[in-house]
């Protein structure tokens, strides 16, 4: 059957540029957990990124609400603009708590954790730039998904590791209160490539 009115096909551009900026606030927030300096000035840059994606996931909304035959379910298409939104959130909560806290230094295992963040991030942009073919999104989403238990770990060892070392009540707090923060920011990335998956899965 000829389709007479055509799907709006642009929510695949918002939703690549949307990872992008998304890659770019995790980028940033690993690159200055690795090289602790600056702070103030890098999280303003961060700040700025989020709102970027606050934007961005506006423009994606209002657009949804404005078109009439989308080229997936509309509630995806919600849920996968909030989802990847919950991500830089989260990121960003982690540049926040370093500002607020005051925090002097981080141990290694918080750039690490970061770093397990970004790669989810990327994983996220090449399943949103493969999504109108889908062409290997579900490879991307199990990857997503393995470093999410990746993080877990890490957080597990990182906190055990901190109970045994810090002897100072309140740096114990922020730190463990920044673990915490980042496995978040892996606990919804894991969101985004169910959501994805869920896209997937419909449309096959």
């Amino acid at each position: 059957m000829v389709r007479l009115v055509p799907r709006e096909t642009k929510f695949f551009d918002m939703f690549a540029e949307m990872s992008n900026n998304l890659t770019e606030g995790a980028r940033l927030l690993q690159k200055l957990l690795t090289d602790y300096q600056n702070v103030e000035v890098r999280v303003q840059q961060l700040k700025d990124i989020e709102h970027k994606g606050d934007d961005m996931t506006h423009s994606i909304l209002t657009k949804l609400n404005q078109t009439f035959i989308t080229p997936f379910d509309r509630e995806d298409i919600h849920k996968l603009a909030s989802t990847i939104d919950d991500v830089l959130d989260f990121v960003y909560a982690a540049g926040e708590r370093l500002v607020m806290y005051k925090i002097t230094h981080v141990p290694p295992d918080v750039a690490a954790l970061a770093d397990v963040v970004v790669k989810q991030c990327e994983q996220i942009g090449q399943a949103c730039l493969k999504l109108e073919k889908q062409d290997r999104v579900l490879d991307y989403c199990v990857e997503i998904n393995r470093l999410e238990n990746e993080a877990d770990r890490i957080t597990r060892g990182a906190i055990a590791k901190l109970f045994e070392t810090e002897k100072d009540p309140i740096t114990l707090i922020k730190i463990k209160e920044l673990y915490e923060v980042l496995e978040t920011a892996s606990d919804k990335a894991e969101d985004a490539a169910n959501v994805l998956e869920t896209i997937v899965l419909k449309n096959a």
